[in-house]
């Protein structure tokens, strides 16, 4: 009896036993289930947080924005900017992980292509549109005040005279940019520094030209000041330019001013040997008259208005900047450009030269004459 007592407690003890090393089987498995599920879940959600990344970063990399560039006329300077423009787009769509689609035409100065061009970019729903010089921010300015395409000028002289912003500061409307304002004095100060006994300036520019009209006015009420003579010749073509420069010779004047006039830049390397073998140095609103054979250039840099004008571009259409209140920039460096060659024709000194300007400028550097900057670097 005792031993069938002691066989029972045994069989119990054995079945507690099993049945405990059941529960902690099934326990472990439990964990070890959960513990694959949790891993499981984890790794999911880390694939999709990748996988939204990654279309994220694609999705950047697929936005395009189009930008339809008009240059009034084919010049030394307005290409320039251009070229500038073009390079610093580049730039920027690497930068921002965008693509800058840049459509670029030239009207040569013809109001009918100008139009046509312009409407183009419309059919073609370019994001902005950019024109370079005064005649084309107006027409741009005039052909999306319904559509309200945002427009970005550049080498506008006087946006405000000509109405394409209503200040500097508040442009208003769809319509900012840069300027290449000149100052009108600074270069006035620059002919008498190197010739104080001039007593009589030609004034050569196009009448129809925006950029001139402030410069001119301006030119010739500092000349009415000190009491100096001037005589005004203006051409509206190359052929016009030509006769104005010899006129101005017969004329018999001492200097010759030409503000950033584009009809006289197209027209520089058909005049500046004429004015140069007279005798008379050519005073001028943009280092590249200097390039194409003025004396002097003073005042605007072309390449960096093309820079700020590409970043102004970018800070519109990827940074939703707006144009009403983007302030107009301004690009007088104070730096006089002097033509070497055209220097020694003239009979100066140019160490001299450079010691006249320097108080009077922010520097003075030299170059020769070419008919691009890219021939000259060359």
């Amino acid at each position: 009896m005792k031993n069938l007592k002691k066989l029972l407690c045994l069989m119990l003890a054995l079945v507690m036993v099993f049945a405990l090393a059941a529960c902690g089987s099934s326990s472990d498995t439990e964990e070890e289930t959960t513990t694959e599920a949790e891993t499981e879940t984890e790794a999911a959600e880390t694939e999709e947080v990748e996988e939204t990344a990654e279309e994220t970063e694609e999705a950047a990399e697929d936005v395009v924005y189009k930008v339809g560039i008009c240059n009034y006329v084919d010049d030394a300077s307005l290409n320039q900017i251009v070229e500038n423009i073009q390079t610093q787009l580049e730039v920027l769509g690497e930068e921002y992980g965008v693509t800058f689609e840049i459509s670029y035409d030239n009207c040569n100065a013809d109001a009918t292509v100008l139009e046509q061009i312009i409407a183009n970019f419309i059919a073609d729903e370019v994001d902005l549109m950019v024109g370079v010089a005064t005649p084309v921010a107006m027409s741009m300015q005039a052909a999306t005040e319904d559509n309200q395409i945002p427009v970005v000028f550049a080498a506008v002289s006087d946006p405000v005279s000509a109405g394409v912003v209503d200040s500097l500061e508040e442009p208003g409307s769809n319509i900012t940019g840069t300027s290449d304002y000149l100052d009108t004095t600074a270069v006035m100060n620059l002919i008498f520094a190197a010739d104080p006994d001039a007593d009589k300036i030609g004034l050569l520019y196009d009448m129809g030209q925006d950029s001139s009209t402030t410069a001119i006015a301006e030119a010739k009420a500092y000349l009415d000041e000190m009491g100096i003579e001037y005589v005004e010749r203006t051409g509206t073509t190359v052929d016009e330019v030509m006769l104005a420069a010899e006129a101005l010779v017969a004329d018999g004047v001492d200097a010759v001013f030409t503000p950033s006039d584009n009809t006289i830049m197209t027209a520089e390397l058909s005049v500046y040997e004429t004015l140069a073998e007279a005798g008379i140095p050519h005073y001028t609103g943009a280092d590249a008259f200097a390039l194409n054979g003025a004396f002097v250039g003073y005042g605007v840099d072309y390449a960096n208005l093309g820079v700020e004008t590409a970043n102004m571009i970018a800070d519109i259409l990827v940074n939703g900047a707006d144009p009403a209140t983007t302030p107009v920039m301004t690009f007088d460096n104070g730096t006089a450009t002097v033509n070497t060659e055209i220097c020694e024709i003239l009979g100066y000194d140019y160490d001299e030269i450079v010691e006249a300007f320097s108080p009077l400028c922010t520097q003075v550097v030299s170059i020769t004459t070419a008919e691009s900057f890219d021939d000259l670097e060359g």
